[in-house]
């Protein structure tokens, strides 16, 4: 018993000693770059369909907020006090809705919800969103989004996007913006390449 009491001592000791120290260290907080503009309406030549975009899916480290480092082939790393406002997930399927929006080419575009109904369905895979450290460090992205056709049952079109952007600076601010660029780079390339599915595959 008087072993278990001087455990317990010693533990609120270290305790006692933890808050008398210095104020911790306040965490830093980043967001992509989400496009602010109102949705351009639909015209007459925008594509008969009601597009859902669904989950992006990712391993653990990209759905949490902490921002992820890659020092070599197999090791990766996170950034305690330098976070995510939101999910990367969460953050590029609302890009992804808002420049598809923005358009003009679909009769609509929504996020999937249990009581939404729509022709395609946009969902994808986020396989990296992360700093490469090294010389230079570079930001790497690698997404593929496939779009579903509800009627058919079937995946109708898929493009992967990956690529390494490279950072100017050093601290996790110039990395954020390296990721930043990189998502607006992939995001261009995707929505082009649905436009182009509807262009040579019109819906009846």
């Amino acid at each position: 018993m008087r072993r278990v009491n001087c455990v317990v001592a010693v533990a609120l000791g270290i305790l006692g000693l933890a808050g008398c120290g210095g104020a911790a260290r306040p965490s830093k907080y980043y967001q992509l770059a989400v496009p602010a503009m109102p949705p351009v309406a639909a015209g007459a030549d925008a594509y008969p369909v009601a597009l859902l975009v669904g989950r992006l899916t990712a391993p653990h480290l990209y759905r949490d907020d902490r921002i992820v480092y890659r020092t070599g082939a197999e090791q990766l790393g996170t950034y305690e006090y330098h976070r995510w406002a939101e999910p990367p997930t969460e953050m590029l399927e609302v890009i992804l809705l808002r420049m598809l929006r923005q358009s003009g080419r679909y009769q609509t575009v929504q996020l999937l919800r249990s009581n939404t109904r729509g022709d395609f369905i946009l969902r994808g895979h986020l396989q990296s969103f992360e700093e490469i450290s090294g010389e230079p460090i570079r930001a790497r992205v690698a997404l593929e989004i496939e779009l579903f056709e509800v009627k058919s049952g079937t995946t109708v079109w898929s493009q992967f996007y990956s690529h390494d952007e490279p950072v100017n600076g050093k601290d996790v601010s110039a990395v954020v913006e390296g990721l930043d660029r990189n998502v607006q780079q992939g995001m261009a390339q995707i929505t082009a390449g649905i436009d182009h599915y509807f262009a040579s595959h019109p819906p009846k």
